[in-house]
């Protein structure tokens, strides 16, 4: 056997444990290795210090067995008792189990546990402070050594586990793995690598990850991984980066402005200085043999919707259709309203295509497509689903990118082949997160906002306050946003929501055109709730955070956000942005209920900046940017153990590597580097269908 053998050959498994092992992605002896610990657990006697969130809580026992008793209860429960003394304490040792007629459910128990004999105890004290009893939840004899090798006075592993797998046989299966077989584990990384900074090899790294010896083992191993996590990543977009430069695409661009200059006269305002650098970027690319892979990345209000027509207007003129996809229908719809205004009149075909269409619509609408009747499609993920073809895309574009993942940008490109993608975020993301999220685009950044915005004044206030500020300001003919966390009301204390909200705010401000805006309403509802707040047919818009993106109301100059405490920081920076985006004086009240320190933190962010750049720079947001970019969950990564914001200082230093690496090697052919080619492959070329190395 090797390390490529199934699992069920390894003693103590077979062929049922290795069907339960492959519902968790163990199927190779390799893949029982590689399957790591979530935590880990300190049963020495004499514990370490300095623990930390990785480790759980365990209490370890070794003693003398004194006496022992079988108890028996009205129902259907059994419990064994036993005594045990170390000499200096004795505790007394409970055992539980259900009651089952068909056979004695303490038969093992009782023939392992007598008097006199030495034994070690792993469970939970009764009570933590007194821990004169515990409840045992694995014990094992003195005469086994073998057993306490893997399970009992050392730091063990903690695994993720379904129903059938114990953590006992988990820990046994993996151990009995390593001693045999460790040894054949190929090392991925060049020994340069290892040497310079200073990482053990892959054997020995994964012995230390699941059985260190201790705290600076574990330490040391854990740095191993979670550097080559972080080096392949960077390794796979460079390859990829460089695969996408050197496709030709086929096709080109005139620069014929025969769509573009009326829409750009039609606006009404000039390009600032940062957007004509992105528009001059975004169409050079386009104008490249190689397809364009950009990010735009602008503050709220910048004006990136503009651009990205600019680019759609670009490919129509030429003949090509495009696709504009957004994460959210109330987006989507947004963008369509946005598309109506400003290309009224222009000889241009755009539809919509969202989930909320019917049946009739939708093929009609799909048909369109199909027939190059549509030059621009404005949708949703609807875009991306296999029943959509179109006869001459050429151009996509995907509005707040952190939502859809590598797989999702690679579905919309097979739609088009060898299409140019621009993608874009107002989250503003530090560099060395962008090149680890986004290192196969390259970056356009707006740095500065259209003329006439105002900044958006921002305090933390009671409710009160914030609706008497907002009553002057509708008096002068302005509009309001009231955001609440959630639709309707949830067992979560001091939770204010949408519908239940509504009815209050309605009377307050009963002089007032209000209106609900929430995720499950009909699109259709949503569109006219939307419509007439843009024509300043409602004056108070109550709503969830769908609000959050894409709504422009120029007429718009309050933001009341109601639980301000439960928002990350770039969440409240883009609700914050639906207002000041016209000449209007603007404000952005918080309203917040038992701040932690952190929330405290990220509301006085708010309050002390209206720069979404310096707000990227606080600690705060870079902590809530795993929820916002959906790192932790982020699929197109599948890190064990990596975490690119935490580990960003390991980070550079794998971006440094690999490209020093390429720099010496670009497609990986010494012989040193044939390892890491392997891995890259194995890792990324189906998975994502990027890696080209011939």
């Amino acid at each position: 056997m090797n390390i490529t053998s199934s699992v069920q050959y390894l003693k103590g498994i077979g062929p049922i444990k290795a069907e339960i092992l492959g519902k968790v992605g163990v199927f190779s002896i390799n893949d029982l290795m590689a399957y790591f610990p979530v935590k880990w657990q300190d049963r020495k006697l004499e514990k370490e210090k300095d623990l930390n969130d990785d480790f759980q809580d365990s209490y370890v026992f070794f003693g003398k067995i004194q006496s022992i008793k079988d108890l028996y209860t009205s129902s259907s429960l059994r419990i064994f008792r036993a005594i045990i003394s170390n000499g200096a304490q004795e505790i007394e040792a409970v055992w539980f189990k259900r009651h089952n007629p068909r056979y004695d459910v303490f038969s093992q128990i009782r023939r392992d546990i007598k008097p006199g004999i030495k034994i070690w105890l792993v469970g939970k004290p009764e009570d933590p402070l007194f821990k004169f009893k515990i409840r045992v939840e694995e014990y094992y004899l003195e005469t086994d050594e073998r057993a306490q090798r893997a399970h009992i006075n050392r730091i063990v592993p903690v695994y993720p586990l379904t129903d059938k797998l114990s953590a006992k046989f988990m820990r046994s299966a993996v151990y009995f793995s390593l001693l045999n077989y460790a040894q054949e584990l190929p090392e991925a990384l060049p020994l340069e690598l290892l040497a310079k900074r200073g990482l053990l090899t892959a054997p020995l790294a994964l012995k230390a990850l699941h059985f260190p010896e201790n705290l600076l083992e574990l330490k040391r191993a854990k740095k191993r991984f979670i550097y080559e996590e972080l080096f392949l990543l960077t390794m796979a977009w460079a390859i990829k980066r460089r695969q996408t430069r050197n496709i030709k695409k086929g096709y080109g661009y005139d620069l014929k402005k025969n769509i573009l200059t009326p829409f750009k006269e039609k606006l009404g305002f000039d390009f600032t200085d940062s957007q004509k650098t992105a528009i001059n970027q975004i169409f050079k690319d386009m104008r490249e043999p190689s397809p364009m892979s950009r990010l735009l990345e602008g503050d709220v209000g910048s004006g990136k919707t503009v651009i990205a027509m600019s680019a759609l207007l670009l490919a129509a003129e030429n003949g090509y259709q495009s696709a504009f996809m957004a994460p959210t229908e109330i987006l989507a719809e947004q963008h369509f309203m946005t598309f109506e205004k400003y290309l009224k009149n222009l000889p241009v075909r755009f539809e919509i295509l969202t989930s909320k269409l019917s049946p009739v619509q939708r093929k009609k609408v799909i048909d369109k497509i199909a027939k190059g009747e549509v030059d621009i499609v404005i949708g949703t993920h609807s875009i991306i689903e296999p029943s959509v073809k179109f006869k001459n895309l050429k151009l996509m574009i995907i509005d707040e990118q952190h939502r859809f993942g590598v797989r999702q940008r690679a579905a919309l490109r097979h739609k088009g082949e060898k299409a140019d993608m621009l993608v874009m975020t107002a989250t503003p993301i530090p560099r060395t997160l962008f090149l680890a999220l986004y290192g196969d685009l390259e970056l356009s950044i707006l740095k500065d906002m259209p003329p006439g915005r105002q900044k958006v004044e921002t305090s933390s206030v009671q409710e009160d306050t914030a609706f008497k500020e907002t009553r002057i300001e509708l008096s002068k003919g302005r509009q309001a946003y009231i955001v609440y966390p959630i639709i309707e009301e949830s067992k979560v204390a001091d939770l204010k929501s949408v519908k239940e909200e509504f009815e209050k705010v309605k009377i307050i401000f009963k002089d007032y055109k209000t209106a609900m805006l929430h995720g499950r309403m009909k699109s259709a509802e949503k569109k006219r709730i939307m419509g007439e707040f843009l024509n300043k047919k409602i004056d108070v818009l109550v709503a969830t955070p769908v609000v959050e993106v894409g709504l422009d109301a120029p007429g718009a100059a309050i933001m009341i956000i109601n639980n301000a405490e439960r928002f990350g920081l770039a969440s409240l920076h883009q609700l914050r942005g639906r207002v000041g985006r016209s000449k209007y004086k603007s404000k952005c009240f918080l309203i917040s209920n038992n701040l932690t320190p952190d929330a405290r933190e990220r509301i006085n962010a708010m309050c002390s900046t209206s720069s979404g750049f310096e707000i990227s720079e606080k600690d705060s947001y870079i902590r809530g940017m795993g929820d916002v970019l959906g790192i932790r969950q982020h699929g197109d990564m599948d890190f064990k153990i990596a975490d690119i914001l935490r580990d960003s200082d390991m980070l550079k230093k794998a971006i440094e590597d690999k490209d020093e690496l390429l720099k010496n090697d670009p497609n990986l052919l010494k012989r040193e580097n044939f390892p890491l080619r392997r891995k890259l492959l194995k890792l990324y070329q189906n998975k994502w269908n990027i890696i080209d190395l011939t």
